[in-house]
């Protein structure tokens, strides 16, 4: 399992000037750059980890108060460098994991599994 530690998840639940794109993204403290995004009309959810891109579906997500545990199909492996799992450690303020949930929910619609712990 890959681990990364941010001091807070930055998202957008749907971007006007992005063409209502969701957008999740965090940046590690070893330069680390994790990032889901998906447009309303497509299928699929594209993570960027490391800045390379991966399109994938089938994707599990669970949100914690300091947790988000992103877990990948077995054959989308190759898009964390072999690994299935991410658990990334955040700091983000609870007064803002309402507007993470929701973005996580515009991502994973349809295409992946959502949970909250």
């Amino acid at each position: 399992m890959l681990q990364l530690n941010t001091d807070a998840l930055m998202v957008t639940p749907c971007d006007e000037e992005e063409d209502n794109m969701a957008m999740l993204c965090c940046h590690g403290k070893n330069g680390e750059m994790f990032m889901l995004t998906r447009y309303p009309d497509e299928d699929e959810v594209e993570l960027t980890w490391d800045y390379e891109p991966s399109t994938l579906d089938g994707l599990k997500v669970t949100l914690g108060a300091t947790t988000l545990l992103v877990e990948l199909a077995a054959g989308d492996a190759d898009a964390l460098g072999g690994k299935d799992q991410l658990q990334i450690t955040h700091a983000t303020a609870a007064s803002d994991l309402a507007e993470v949930e929701e973005t996580l929910q515009n991502i994973l619609k349809g295409t992946g599994t959502f949970n909250r712990t």
